[in-house]
Parts: structure tokens; sequence; C-alpha cells
């Protein structure tokens, strides 16, 4: 079932349901009104006719003895019987519409009564010794209630009809931007993540394009990103495996130390090969938000000690760690294996770039009432504004270095899924980086 349907069927329903309620309560109204103001022609007639009496000459006795007199005499409207009794019963006078029954006027006021075999609708008036009846026929008046409800109720039916048709018009051009909006979706290609447009929606309508637009621009930096990924990884890779290939045949060739020493270098660039593999993978589920172990306490004091161990595996310049005295027990607000991820690439890359016989430092210090700050510092040559713009390509490294060019992304990529802030600062002597984090806030 189509949504115009659906809301065809919901709200004609409840068209429907007020409208005949509605009418219900006018013709129940309107009859109540017509059998009030049909009494009330009888009860002045009777009025009338009583006013005139005094007024008319004597009546003419017919051959039955019975006096008559006609309508005009009378003064009554036609349709309506009148009959003038004296209070012993006798008839004195009758309209020629009386039925040939005399009318029971032996009850004042309104009363309905059965005279021949039609239902009549009867008033009495007592002035003086005389009793004047006045009466009109039910099945008459059933037949104008008939007419007149049919007239009132013909144009509610109308009107109820054109609603119905009005709405569903009115829902056909509602719903024709979802349509043009699914005909946009059902057209485009699934590399696709050009924004839909957002002329011409209403202000129900435009929140939710707007959100889709979003959702497509993040499917498409994200596929952007694989993009990238698949061809710098095809272009990193390319070299380690071409050198392992090239040592294999080496040894294959030779022998003696020769051969051992292809193999040695064979190993070597299958460890390079496997570490930039690590990295490609980490910086996958990094960037593309697959769960780590969220929710696992790390303090910042054991994050720092697990990354200087897996920092210093190979050997290297020594870390001196150092922390604030006033360093809180509390855990940061990461999964542990992205801190010590992003802090063990900090301290390797500081290391590969600091000066022999020097050291790396790692101090931990306070940044504001709820966070911490690592900083990285080496004794390296400095670097340049403009490289300093580029630390944190895809597999950039300098002239000089033996990296991957993956450790600083991954770094950078941590930074913005945890929310921590990154920032690097040139010296002459060496470069500072300091990475932020927040710390878990305490249960009450």
């Amino acid at each position: 079932m189509t949504l115009r349907l659906r809301l065809t069927l919901g709200l004609g329903a409840a068209f429907v349901l007020l409208w005949s309620l509605a009418a219900t309560w006018m013709l129940y109204d309107l009859r109540n009104q017509l059998m009030q103001s049909l009494d009330e022609r009888l009860a002045a007639s009777a009025r009338m006719v009583a006013g005139l009496l005094v007024q008319l000459p004597q009546a003419r006795t017919a051959n039955d003895g019975v006096p008559h007199l006609s309508a005009e005499q009378l003064g009554i409207p036609n349709g309506l019987a009148c009959q003038i009794s004296s209070l012993r019963g006798e008839v004195l006078a009758r309209s020629h519409s009386t039925p040939d029954d005399l009318l029971d006027a032996g009850q004042k006021g309104f009363r309905d009564q059965i005279i021949g075999d039609r239902p009549w609708r009867s008033f009495t008036l007592i002035q003086g010794d005389l009793r004047i009846t006045t009466a009109d026929r039910l099945d008459e008046r059933a037949t104008l209630k008939r007419s007149i409800l049919l007239a009132a109720a013909l144009p509610v039916v109308v009107a109820l009809l054109g609603s119905l048709a009005l709405l569903w018009i009115g829902l056909g051009r509602g719903l024709a931007p979802l349509e043009r909006i699914r005909a946009a979706l059902a057209g485009r290609s699934a590399n696709t993540s050009e924004p839909l447009p957002l002329t011409g929606l209403s202000a129900e309508l435009a929140p939710l394009v707007e959100a889709q637009n979003q959702l497509f621009q993040r499917i498409g930096d994200t596929l952007e990103r694989e993009r990238r990924l698949t061809d710098d990884a095809a272009h990193e890779l390319r070299s380690p495996l071409t050198a392992v290939k090239t040592h294999l045949q080496v040894a294959a060739m030779t022998e003696g130390d020769n051969a051992r020493t292809a193999i040695a270098m064979a190993e070597q660039g299958a460890d390079h090969l496997q570490r930039i593999l690590e990295q490609l993978l980490m910086l996958a589920r990094v960037e593309g938000n697959l769960p780590f172990d969220e929710g696992l306490p790390c303090r910042p004091l054991q994050i720092a000690r697990q990354a200087i161990a897996d920092a210093t595996q190979k050997s290297g310049a020594a870390i001196e760690l150092s922390c604030a005295d006033d360093l809180p027990e509390r855990c940061l607000a990461m999964p542990p294996a992205l801190a010590i991820a992003a802090l063990r690439n900090l301290l390797e890359n500081a290391r590969r770039h600091t000066k022999a016989g020097t050291s790396v430092s790692l101090h931990i210090a306070l940044d504001g009432p709820h966070g911490v700050l690592f900083k990285v510092r080496d004794q390296g040559p400095g670097i340049t504004p403009e490289r300093l713009q580029r630390f944190t390509e895809r597999f950039w490294r300098s002239a000089d270095s033996d990296g991957s060019g993956l450790g600083l992304s991954i770094v950078k990529a941590i930074a913005e899924r945890c929310g921590c802030t990154l920032q690097f600062i040139a010296h002459g002597d060496g470069l500072e980086v300091q990475l932020g984090a927040a710390l878990r806030r305490e249960t009450p």
C-alpha cells in the first residue's frame, strides 16, 4: 500500500466520521425543528380560528344538520383539518379537509390518533364552551420531512465526496517531492556521491535530504579513502616485495656468505613488509570505525610504559619518562589499544629522527581538570614549516627516513576518532609532539 493511499484512507475515514457525526447532528436538529414548526402551525391555526369565530356569521346548516365552514372562512391553510365542537361533544362546524370520521377532541393539547386507517396529529384548544381542534396527516408530515432531509443531506454528501477528492489531489501534490527524490535515488549509479538538490523542497523534507547528502558525503569520503589506500598500498608494497624476491633469487644462485647475506636481507624486507601491512590494517580499522576494546581501564602512566616497551624492542635511542606530580589515577576516555598505538608511533618516529647519543623524552602533564597531555620530544635536526604541514600524509617521509610513512597518519586518525588534540611544535634542535587525551569522568 502506498503512502498516498494510506494517508488518504486514514484521513478520509476521519473526514467521513466527522462529517457523518456533523450531518447526523444537523439532520436530527432539523427534524426536531420541523416537527416543532408543524406543531406550532397547528396551535396557531386553532388560536386563529378561535379568534375568527366571533366575527363570522352563523354557519349554514347542511342536510345532515351539521354546520360546515370552508377553509377560506376558517382562515386555516390548505392541508389542515379543523373541527369545532361543544363541550358536550356536539360537532358545530368542520372544514372540508376534515376526515369523515370525527376528530377526537376529548384531550386538550397535542396528541396522535388514528382516524380511519391513517395517523393524524391533532391540537385541541378549549375556549369558552367550544373545543377547536386542528389536525394534519402524519404521512404527509413524513413525506415533507424526507424531502427536507434529502435536500439538506445532498450538499453534505457532495461536500464530503469533494473533500475526499481534494484530499487525494492534495496528498499527491504534497508527496510529489518524495517521488522526485525516489526517482533521483533510483537513477544514481553505485559510485555516485553527488548531493541531491534542495530546491523546491518543503521545510519538512529539506532536513531529510540534507541528512541524505551528508551520508553521501561520508560514503564518498570512505570510498575515496579506500581508493587512496589501495593505490598507496599497491605502490608501497611493490618495492618490498621486489626486494624480497630479488634477495631470494640471489640466495638461490649463490652459496656461502653471499647466500646467507641475501637471505638476511630478504628477512629484513619481509619484516618491513609485515610492518607496512600491520600499519595499513590498523589505519583501516581506525578510519573504518571498527570496534576496539572499548571501556577497558587505561591509566596514562600504564599506557606510557606499555608504549615505551613496544617502541624499544629494537635498538636505538633511549626514552626518558617523566610525569607531573599531581597526575590523577583516572583512566583515559579512549580504548587502550588506540592510546598505546598512537603513543608508540610517536615514540618510534622520535627515536628514528633523534641524533645519535641523545635520548627521547616523554612527559605526561595535566591538560586542564579533565585531560592529559603526552609530550614527546626528540633531539633531531628539526623540520621546516613546509615539511611540517605534510607530516601526517600517508606514505610521506623525509629522504633520510627508513620508515613506512604511515605512523603519523595513524596517530592523526586515532586523534580524530577519539577526539584527541594533536600538535607539532618545531624547535631548532628537534621536534615536540603533543597528544592531548580526555580523562574518563568519574561516576558518582
